[in-house]
Protein backbone atom coordinates (compact mmCIF):
# COMPACT_ATOMS: atom_id res chain seq x y z
CA UNK A 1 0.00 0.00 0.00
CA UNK A 2 2.86 2.39 0.80
CA UNK A 3 4.62 4.46 -1.84
CA UNK A 4 7.43 2.61 -3.64
CA UNK A 5 10.02 4.94 -2.09
CA UNK A 6 8.75 4.23 1.44
CA UNK A 7 9.16 0.49 0.85
CA UNK A 8 12.69 0.66 -0.60
CA UNK A 9 13.77 3.17 2.06
CA UNK A 10 13.01 0.50 4.68
CA UNK A 11 15.77 -1.50 2.93
CA UNK A 12 18.10 1.52 3.21
CA UNK A 13 17.77 2.39 -0.51
CA UNK A 14 17.07 6.06 -1.24
CA UNK A 15 17.86 6.73 -4.92
CA UNK A 16 14.25 7.04 -6.13
CA UNK A 17 11.62 9.79 -5.95
CA UNK A 18 8.16 9.70 -4.36
CA UNK A 19 5.43 8.93 -6.92
CA UNK A 20 3.55 12.12 -6.02
CA UNK A 21 6.66 14.20 -6.80
CA UNK A 22 6.45 12.90 -10.38
CA UNK A 23 2.74 12.44 -10.99
CA UNK A 24 1.18 14.86 -8.50
CA UNK A 25 -1.68 13.85 -6.24
CA UNK A 26 -5.45 14.24 -5.92
CA UNK A 27 -6.99 16.33 -8.70
CA UNK A 28 -3.50 17.14 -10.03
CA UNK A 29 -2.55 13.47 -10.50
CA UNK A 30 -1.40 12.76 -14.08
CA UNK A 31 1.56 12.48 -16.43
CA UNK A 32 3.94 15.46 -16.27
CA UNK A 33 4.67 17.50 -19.39
CA UNK A 34 8.35 16.56 -19.13
CA UNK A 35 8.14 12.88 -20.05
CA UNK A 36 11.84 12.43 -19.31
CA UNK A 37 10.90 12.65 -15.63
CA UNK A 38 8.67 9.60 -16.07
CA UNK A 39 11.37 7.69 -17.97
CA UNK A 40 13.91 8.39 -15.24
CA UNK A 41 11.45 7.53 -12.47
CA UNK A 42 10.57 4.17 -14.05
CA UNK A 43 14.25 3.40 -14.65
CA UNK A 44 15.07 4.33 -11.03
CA UNK A 45 12.38 1.93 -9.81
CA UNK A 46 13.69 -0.88 -12.02
CA UNK A 47 17.23 -0.23 -10.72
CA UNK A 48 15.95 -0.34 -7.13
CA UNK A 49 14.18 -3.67 -7.72
CA UNK A 50 17.34 -5.14 -9.24
CA UNK A 51 19.50 -3.87 -6.37
CA UNK A 52 17.14 -5.10 -3.65
CA UNK A 53 15.96 -8.36 -5.24
CA UNK A 54 18.23 -10.60 -3.20
CA UNK A 55 17.55 -9.00 0.19
CA UNK A 56 13.79 -8.85 -0.49
CA UNK A 57 13.66 -12.54 -1.39
CA UNK A 58 15.62 -13.34 1.77
CA UNK A 59 13.00 -11.45 3.75
CA UNK A 60 10.22 -13.42 1.96
CA UNK A 61 11.93 -16.68 2.94
CA UNK A 62 12.38 -15.51 6.52
CA UNK A 63 8.66 -14.66 6.70
CA UNK A 64 7.66 -17.98 4.99
CA UNK A 65 6.13 -16.03 2.11
CA UNK A 66 7.80 -17.64 -0.93
CA UNK A 67 4.69 -19.69 -1.70
CA UNK A 68 2.56 -16.54 -1.39
CA UNK A 69 4.87 -14.72 -3.81
CA UNK A 70 5.64 -17.41 -6.39
CA UNK A 71 2.44 -19.45 -6.46
CA UNK A 72 -0.14 -16.73 -5.84
CA UNK A 73 0.91 -13.12 -6.40
CA UNK A 74 3.23 -13.46 -9.41
CA UNK A 75 0.88 -15.70 -11.47
CA UNK A 76 -2.03 -13.47 -10.41
CA UNK A 77 -0.28 -10.38 -11.81
CA UNK A 78 -0.31 -11.94 -15.28
CA UNK A 79 -3.97 -12.89 -14.96
CA UNK A 80 -4.99 -9.40 -13.81
CA UNK A 81 -3.25 -7.86 -16.82
CA UNK A 82 -5.32 -10.13 -19.11
CA UNK A 83 -8.53 -9.17 -17.27
CA UNK A 84 -7.71 -5.46 -17.56
CA UNK A 85 -6.93 -5.79 -21.26
CA UNK A 86 -10.12 -7.74 -22.02
CA UNK A 87 -12.49 -5.53 -20.04
CA UNK A 88 -16.26 -6.02 -19.90
CA UNK A 89 -18.87 -4.82 -22.40
CA UNK A 90 -21.25 -2.02 -21.38
CA UNK A 91 -24.76 -1.34 -22.72
CA UNK A 92 -24.29 2.35 -23.54
CA UNK A 93 -27.97 2.93 -24.39
CA UNK A 94 -28.93 1.57 -20.98
CA UNK A 95 -26.27 3.82 -19.40
CA UNK A 96 -27.87 6.93 -20.92
CA UNK A 97 -31.35 5.69 -19.94
CA UNK A 98 -30.30 5.20 -16.31
CA UNK A 99 -28.53 8.58 -16.28
CA UNK A 100 -31.63 10.40 -17.54
CA UNK A 101 -33.85 8.59 -15.02
CA UNK A 102 -31.57 9.40 -12.08
CA UNK A 103 -31.31 13.06 -13.13
CA UNK A 104 -35.08 13.42 -13.48
CA UNK A 105 -35.87 11.73 -10.16
CA UNK A 106 -33.23 13.81 -8.36
CA UNK A 107 -34.73 16.99 -9.84
CA UNK A 108 -38.23 15.99 -8.66
CA UNK A 109 -36.88 15.27 -5.17
CA UNK A 110 -35.09 18.63 -5.10
CA UNK A 111 -38.42 20.37 -5.78
CA UNK A 112 -40.14 18.27 -3.09
CA UNK A 113 -37.42 19.09 -0.52
CA UNK A 114 -37.80 22.83 -1.13
CA UNK A 115 -41.60 22.52 -0.89
CA UNK A 116 -41.28 20.65 2.43
CA UNK A 117 -38.84 23.29 3.69
CA UNK A 118 -41.14 26.11 2.63
CA UNK A 119 -38.32 27.92 0.84
CA UNK A 120 -35.99 27.56 -2.12
CA UNK A 121 -32.37 26.76 -1.24
CA UNK A 122 -29.36 24.84 -2.54
CA UNK A 123 -29.97 21.25 -1.37
CA UNK A 124 -26.32 20.39 -2.16
CA UNK A 125 -25.03 23.03 0.28
CA UNK A 126 -24.51 21.48 3.74
CA UNK A 127 -24.47 25.02 5.24
CA UNK A 128 -27.84 26.01 3.74
CA UNK A 129 -29.35 22.60 4.46
CA UNK A 130 -28.25 22.80 8.11
CA UNK A 131 -29.86 26.23 8.49
CA UNK A 132 -33.13 24.92 6.98
CA UNK A 133 -33.23 21.80 9.20
CA UNK A 134 -32.12 23.24 12.53
CA UNK A 135 -33.12 26.93 12.41
CA UNK A 136 -36.08 27.02 10.06
CA UNK A 137 -37.68 23.62 10.88
CA UNK A 138 -36.27 23.48 14.43
CA UNK A 139 -35.33 19.79 14.24
CA UNK A 140 -33.37 18.26 17.18
CA UNK A 141 -29.94 16.57 17.33
CA UNK A 142 -28.12 19.51 15.82
CA UNK A 143 -24.34 19.14 15.87
CA UNK A 144 -22.52 22.33 15.08
CA UNK A 145 -19.09 22.44 13.43
CA UNK A 146 -16.84 25.37 12.51
CA UNK A 147 -18.54 25.66 9.12
CA UNK A 148 -22.13 25.23 10.32
CA UNK A 149 -24.48 22.41 11.29
CA UNK A 150 -23.47 18.83 10.50
CA UNK A 151 -25.82 17.16 7.99
CA UNK A 152 -23.93 13.91 7.50
CA UNK A 153 -25.74 10.57 7.17
CA UNK A 154 -25.44 9.67 10.88
CA UNK A 155 -27.19 12.92 11.88
CA UNK A 156 -29.91 12.60 9.24
CA UNK A 157 -30.71 9.01 10.21
CA UNK A 158 -31.48 10.14 13.76
CA UNK A 159 -33.92 12.70 12.35
CA UNK A 160 -35.78 10.32 10.04
CA UNK A 161 -38.93 10.06 12.17
CA UNK A 162 -39.19 13.81 12.88
CA UNK A 163 -39.95 15.19 9.43
CA UNK A 164 -40.66 13.79 5.91
CA UNK A 165 -37.97 16.08 4.47
CA UNK A 166 -35.26 13.80 5.89
CA UNK A 167 -36.14 10.70 3.85
CA UNK A 168 -36.40 12.89 0.74
CA UNK A 169 -32.90 14.31 1.40
CA UNK A 170 -31.41 10.83 1.95
CA UNK A 171 -32.95 9.53 -1.27
CA UNK A 172 -31.81 12.64 -3.18
CA UNK A 173 -28.25 12.14 -1.98
CA UNK A 174 -28.34 8.46 -2.93
CA UNK A 175 -29.55 9.22 -6.47
CA UNK A 176 -27.08 12.08 -7.10
CA UNK A 177 -24.20 9.94 -5.82
CA UNK A 178 -25.18 7.06 -8.12
CA UNK A 179 -25.34 9.46 -11.04
CA UNK A 180 -22.04 11.23 -10.41
CA UNK A 181 -20.03 8.20 -9.26
CA UNK A 182 -21.30 5.53 -11.61
CA UNK A 183 -23.10 7.00 -14.62
CA UNK A 184 -20.66 9.87 -15.17
CA UNK A 185 -17.74 7.72 -13.98
CA UNK A 186 -18.56 4.95 -16.45
CA UNK A 187 -18.99 7.46 -19.29
CA UNK A 188 -15.50 8.78 -18.57
CA UNK A 189 -14.04 5.25 -18.39
CA UNK A 190 -15.67 4.27 -21.69
CA UNK A 191 -14.10 7.25 -23.45
CA UNK A 192 -10.55 6.08 -22.67
CA UNK A 193 -10.35 3.28 -25.25
CA UNK A 194 -13.69 3.97 -26.94
CA UNK A 195 -14.29 0.26 -27.59
CA UNK A 196 -17.58 -0.08 -25.70
CA UNK A 197 -15.85 -1.81 -22.80
CA UNK A 198 -14.80 -0.88 -19.28
CA UNK A 199 -11.14 -1.68 -18.53
CA UNK A 200 -10.80 -1.28 -14.78
CA UNK A 201 -7.30 -1.25 -13.29
CA UNK A 202 -6.64 -3.74 -10.49
CA UNK A 203 -4.34 -2.70 -7.68
CA UNK A 204 -2.77 -5.85 -6.38
CA UNK A 205 -0.85 -4.40 -3.45
CA UNK A 206 -3.10 -1.52 -2.40
CA UNK A 207 -4.96 -2.99 0.58
CA UNK A 208 -3.33 -4.16 3.80
CA UNK A 209 -5.58 -7.22 4.02
CA UNK A 210 -4.48 -8.60 0.63
CA UNK A 211 -7.80 -7.95 -1.09
CA UNK A 212 -7.73 -6.58 -4.61
CA UNK A 213 -8.95 -3.06 -5.23
CA UNK A 214 -9.89 -1.48 -8.55
CA UNK A 215 -9.78 2.05 -9.97
CA UNK A 216 -10.80 3.93 -13.12
CA UNK A 217 -13.54 2.98 -12.41
CA UNK A 218 -13.81 1.23 -9.04
CA UNK A 219 -15.94 -1.84 -9.73
CA UNK A 220 -15.50 -3.23 -6.21
CA UNK A 221 -18.16 -0.97 -4.73
CA UNK A 222 -21.08 -1.36 -7.14
CA UNK A 223 -24.01 -1.09 -4.71
CA UNK A 224 -26.26 -4.16 -4.54
CA UNK A 225 -28.49 -3.40 -1.55
CA UNK A 226 -30.76 -0.85 -3.25
CA UNK A 227 -32.87 -1.34 -6.37
CA UNK A 228 -31.14 1.63 -8.03
CA UNK A 229 -27.76 0.07 -7.29
CA UNK A 230 -28.83 -3.32 -8.60
CA UNK A 231 -30.08 -1.61 -11.77
CA UNK A 232 -26.51 -0.49 -12.49
CA UNK A 233 -25.48 -4.14 -12.82
CA UNK A 234 -27.66 -4.32 -15.96
CA UNK A 235 -25.11 -2.06 -17.66
CA UNK A 236 -22.45 -4.80 -17.70
CA UNK A 237 -23.38 -7.24 -20.44
CA UNK A 238 -22.20 -10.46 -22.07
CA UNK A 239 -20.43 -10.48 -25.42
CA UNK A 240 -22.59 -11.34 -28.42
CA UNK A 241 -23.25 -15.07 -28.67
CA UNK A 242 -22.17 -15.76 -25.11
CA UNK A 243 -23.17 -15.39 -21.47
CA UNK A 244 -21.74 -14.00 -18.26
CA UNK A 245 -21.11 -16.52 -15.50
CA UNK A 246 -20.85 -15.16 -11.98
CA UNK A 247 -20.01 -17.23 -8.93
CA UNK A 248 -19.11 -16.34 -5.37
CA UNK A 249 -18.30 -18.06 -2.14
CA UNK A 250 -21.11 -18.60 0.35
CA UNK A 251 -20.29 -17.11 3.78
CA UNK A 252 -16.58 -17.38 3.05
CA UNK A 253 -15.29 -15.34 6.00
CA UNK A 254 -17.44 -17.25 8.49
CA UNK A 255 -16.13 -20.52 7.07
CA UNK A 256 -12.54 -19.25 7.28
CA UNK A 257 -13.13 -18.26 10.90
CA UNK A 258 -14.57 -21.71 11.71
CA UNK A 259 -11.47 -23.32 10.17
CA UNK A 260 -8.80 -21.02 11.61
CA UNK A 261 -10.29 -21.02 15.12
CA UNK A 262 -11.27 -24.73 14.91
CA UNK A 263 -14.81 -23.94 16.10
CA UNK A 264 -16.29 -27.41 16.49
CA UNK A 265 -20.00 -26.50 16.68
CA UNK A 266 -19.69 -24.07 13.75
CA UNK A 267 -17.76 -26.62 11.66
CA UNK A 268 -20.41 -29.27 12.36
CA UNK A 269 -23.14 -26.88 11.18
CA UNK A 270 -21.27 -26.23 7.92
CA UNK A 271 -20.41 -29.91 7.41
CA UNK A 272 -24.03 -31.01 7.90
CA UNK A 273 -25.32 -28.36 5.51
CA UNK A 274 -27.41 -26.76 8.27
CA UNK A 275 -28.26 -23.07 7.96
CA UNK A 276 -25.44 -21.65 10.09
CA UNK A 277 -27.36 -18.56 11.25
CA UNK A 278 -30.28 -20.70 12.43
CA UNK A 279 -27.81 -23.04 14.16
CA UNK A 280 -26.24 -20.07 15.93
CA UNK A 281 -29.66 -18.69 16.91
CA UNK A 282 -30.69 -22.03 18.42
CA UNK A 283 -27.61 -22.05 20.63
CA UNK A 284 -27.64 -18.36 21.61
CA UNK A 285 -31.36 -18.17 22.33
CA UNK A 286 -31.54 -21.77 23.64
CA UNK A 287 -34.51 -22.75 21.47
CA UNK A 288 -35.38 -25.47 18.95
CA UNK A 289 -37.71 -23.22 16.95
CA UNK A 290 -35.98 -20.13 15.57
CA UNK A 291 -38.01 -17.10 14.51
CA UNK A 292 -36.98 -14.98 11.50
CA UNK A 293 -36.09 -12.16 13.94
CA UNK A 294 -33.82 -14.47 15.97
CA UNK A 295 -32.11 -15.72 12.80
CA UNK A 296 -31.57 -12.12 11.64
CA UNK A 297 -30.06 -11.25 15.02
CA UNK A 298 -27.80 -14.33 14.96
CA UNK A 299 -26.66 -13.42 11.44
CA UNK A 300 -25.78 -9.88 12.58
CA UNK A 301 -23.78 -11.33 15.49
CA UNK A 302 -22.00 -13.92 13.30
CA UNK A 303 -20.78 -11.25 10.91
CA UNK A 304 -20.41 -8.56 13.58
CA UNK A 305 -17.96 -10.71 15.53
CA UNK A 306 -15.78 -11.09 12.42
CA UNK A 307 -15.49 -7.31 12.17
CA UNK A 308 -14.89 -6.85 15.90
CA UNK A 309 -18.19 -5.06 16.50
CA UNK A 310 -18.74 -3.71 20.01
CA UNK A 311 -22.02 -4.03 21.89
CA UNK A 312 -22.73 -0.42 20.87
CA UNK A 313 -22.24 -1.20 17.18
CA UNK A 314 -24.36 -4.33 17.42
CA UNK A 315 -27.07 -2.46 19.34
CA UNK A 316 -27.25 0.12 16.55
CA UNK A 317 -27.48 -2.60 13.86
CA UNK A 318 -30.24 -4.50 15.64
CA UNK A 319 -32.01 -1.48 17.17
CA UNK A 320 -31.69 -2.93 20.68
CA UNK A 321 -30.12 -1.65 23.90
CA UNK A 322 -26.33 -1.93 24.35
CA UNK A 323 -27.01 -4.01 27.47
CA UNK A 324 -29.04 -6.53 25.42
CA UNK A 325 -26.36 -6.54 22.71
CA UNK A 326 -23.74 -7.23 25.36
CA UNK A 327 -25.78 -10.24 26.55
CA UNK A 328 -25.93 -11.54 22.96
CA UNK A 329 -22.13 -11.27 22.59
CA UNK A 330 -21.51 -13.02 25.95
CA UNK A 331 -23.89 -15.84 24.93
CA UNK A 332 -22.17 -16.05 21.54
CA UNK A 333 -18.71 -16.54 23.06
CA UNK A 334 -20.10 -19.10 25.50
CA UNK A 335 -21.59 -20.96 22.53
CA UNK A 336 -18.37 -20.76 20.50
CA UNK A 337 -15.56 -20.43 23.09
CA UNK A 338 -12.91 -21.20 20.44
CA UNK A 339 -13.75 -17.90 18.70
CA UNK A 340 -13.05 -15.91 21.88
CA UNK A 341 -9.74 -17.75 22.33
CA UNK A 342 -8.80 -17.13 18.67
CA UNK A 343 -9.70 -13.42 18.75
CA UNK A 344 -7.80 -12.88 22.02
CA UNK A 345 -4.76 -14.62 20.50
CA UNK A 346 -4.82 -12.35 17.42
CA UNK A 347 -4.85 -9.27 19.65
CA UNK A 348 -1.99 -10.68 21.73
CA UNK A 349 0.02 -11.48 18.57
CA UNK A 350 -0.47 -7.92 17.35
CA UNK A 351 0.78 -6.59 20.70
CA UNK A 352 3.74 -9.01 21.03
CA UNK A 353 4.83 -9.34 17.40
CA UNK A 354 3.46 -6.13 15.91
CA UNK A 355 1.47 -8.01 13.26
CA UNK A 356 -1.10 -10.74 12.56
CA UNK A 357 -0.92 -13.31 9.72
CA UNK A 358 -3.20 -15.03 7.23
CA UNK A 359 -3.19 -18.75 6.48
CA UNK A 360 -0.64 -18.05 3.74
CA UNK A 361 1.59 -15.96 6.04
CA UNK A 362 0.56 -12.57 4.65
CA UNK A 363 1.26 -10.08 7.42
CA UNK A 364 -0.67 -7.05 8.52
CA UNK A 365 1.25 -4.79 10.86
CA UNK A 366 -0.96 -3.12 13.48
CA UNK A 367 0.97 -0.50 15.51
CA UNK A 368 -2.38 0.92 16.68
CA UNK A 369 -2.72 -1.80 19.35
CA UNK A 370 0.21 -0.23 21.24
CA UNK A 371 -1.17 3.32 21.08
CA UNK A 372 -1.61 5.39 24.25
CA UNK A 373 -4.96 6.57 22.89
CA UNK A 374 -7.84 4.29 23.97
CA UNK A 375 -9.90 4.70 20.79
CA UNK A 376 -6.89 4.08 18.54
CA UNK A 377 -5.98 1.01 20.60
CA UNK A 378 -9.51 -0.41 20.37
CA UNK A 379 -9.53 0.20 16.61
CA UNK A 380 -6.25 -1.72 16.39
CA UNK A 381 -7.78 -4.64 18.29
CA UNK A 382 -10.69 -4.79 15.84
CA UNK A 383 -8.21 -4.83 12.93
CA UNK A 384 -6.22 -7.58 14.62
CA UNK A 385 -9.34 -9.74 14.93
CA UNK A 386 -10.53 -9.18 11.37
CA UNK A 387 -7.33 -9.05 9.28
CA UNK A 388 -6.38 -12.77 9.49
CA UNK A 389 -9.93 -13.78 8.46
CA UNK A 390 -10.45 -11.26 5.66
CA UNK A 391 -6.87 -11.72 4.46
CA UNK A 392 -7.13 -15.52 4.40
CA UNK A 393 -10.38 -15.29 2.44
CA UNK A 394 -8.60 -13.00 -0.05
CA UNK A 395 -5.68 -15.43 -0.35
CA UNK A 396 -8.09 -18.29 -0.92
CA UNK A 397 -9.88 -16.52 -3.78
CA UNK A 398 -6.57 -15.59 -5.40
CA UNK A 399 -5.47 -19.25 -5.27
CA UNK A 400 -8.71 -20.24 -7.00
CA UNK A 401 -8.29 -17.54 -9.66
CA UNK A 402 -4.78 -18.70 -10.56
CA UNK A 403 -5.85 -22.38 -10.70
CA UNK A 404 -8.90 -21.62 -12.87
CA UNK A 405 -6.84 -19.54 -15.30
CA UNK A 406 -4.19 -22.27 -15.59
CA UNK A 407 -6.92 -24.81 -16.40
CA UNK A 408 -8.56 -22.51 -18.98
CA UNK A 409 -5.21 -22.11 -20.72
CA UNK A 410 -4.34 -25.82 -20.46
CA UNK A 411 -7.65 -26.80 -22.08
CA UNK A 412 -7.41 -23.91 -24.59
CA UNK A 413 -10.92 -22.73 -23.73
CA UNK A 414 -12.42 -19.53 -25.12
CA UNK A 415 -13.96 -18.57 -21.76
CA UNK A 416 -12.29 -15.61 -20.06
CA UNK A 417 -12.18 -14.30 -16.51
CA UNK A 418 -13.42 -10.71 -16.68
CA UNK A 419 -13.91 -9.35 -13.18
CA UNK A 420 -13.22 -9.98 -9.53
CA UNK A 421 -15.62 -8.16 -7.20
CA UNK A 422 -14.71 -9.12 -3.62
CA UNK A 423 -15.83 -12.79 -3.30
CA UNK A 424 -17.36 -12.86 -6.78
CA UNK A 425 -15.70 -13.92 -10.05
CA UNK A 426 -17.25 -13.05 -13.42
CA UNK A 427 -16.50 -14.92 -16.65
CA UNK A 428 -17.33 -14.48 -20.32
CA UNK A 429 -18.49 -17.91 -21.52
CA UNK A 430 -19.37 -19.15 -25.04
CA UNK A 431 -22.59 -21.19 -25.03
CA UNK A 432 -20.80 -24.43 -25.90
CA UNK A 433 -18.51 -24.12 -22.83
CA UNK A 434 -21.22 -23.63 -20.18
CA UNK A 435 -20.96 -27.11 -18.67
CA UNK A 436 -17.17 -27.18 -18.84
CA UNK A 437 -16.71 -23.83 -17.12
CA UNK A 438 -19.28 -24.67 -14.43
CA UNK A 439 -17.44 -27.87 -13.54
CA UNK A 440 -14.02 -26.24 -13.70
CA UNK A 441 -14.94 -23.23 -11.55
CA UNK A 442 -16.73 -25.32 -8.91
CA UNK A 443 -13.79 -27.71 -8.72
CA UNK A 444 -11.12 -25.06 -8.19
CA UNK A 445 -13.08 -22.65 -5.99
CA UNK A 446 -14.42 -25.37 -3.69
CA UNK A 447 -11.02 -27.08 -3.38
CA UNK A 448 -8.72 -24.06 -3.44
CA UNK A 449 -7.31 -25.07 -0.05
CA UNK A 450 -7.47 -28.17 2.11
CA UNK A 451 -10.19 -27.24 4.61
CA UNK A 452 -12.23 -29.45 6.91
CA UNK A 453 -15.01 -26.87 6.51
CA UNK A 454 -16.66 -27.29 3.09
CA UNK A 455 -16.31 -24.32 0.75
CA UNK A 456 -19.46 -23.84 -1.29
CA UNK A 457 -20.09 -21.50 -4.19
CA UNK A 458 -23.21 -20.19 -5.89
CA UNK A 459 -23.11 -19.52 -9.62
CA UNK A 460 -25.51 -18.23 -12.27
CA UNK A 461 -25.45 -17.55 -16.01
CA UNK A 462 -27.07 -14.46 -17.53
CA UNK A 463 -26.92 -11.80 -20.20
CA UNK A 464 -25.85 -9.11 -17.70
CA UNK A 465 -24.53 -8.78 -14.14
CA UNK A 466 -28.04 -8.12 -12.79
CA UNK A 467 -29.28 -11.51 -13.98
CA UNK A 468 -26.42 -13.40 -12.36
CA UNK A 469 -26.67 -11.88 -8.85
Amino acid sequence: KDDFKVIVTSFDYHDVAYDEDIYGKGAKYGLPEDFELVRKHVADKARAIYALRKSMLEKNREYEQMSLLEQIEIPLAGLLSKMEFTGIAVDQNKLEEIGEDLTQRASELETLICDLAGSTFNVNSPKQLGEVLFEQLQLPYQKKTKTGYSTDASVLKQLSSFHPIIDAILEYRSLTKLNSTYVEGLRAALSIKNDGRIHTIYRQAQTQTGRLSSVEPNLQNIPIKTEEGKELRKLFVADQGGLLYSCDYSQIELRVLAEMADVKALKEAFQSGEDVHSATAKKIFKTDQVTSKERRQAKAINFGIIYGKTSWGLAEDLQISPKKADEFIINYFETYPEIKTFMDQQIQDAIDLGYVSTLKHRRRYIPEVRSNNYQTREFGKRMAMNAPIQGSAADLLKIAMVAIQEEIERRQLKSKMLLQIHDELVFSVPLDEKDLITELVHQHMEHAVDFSVPLTIEGEFGLNLYEVK
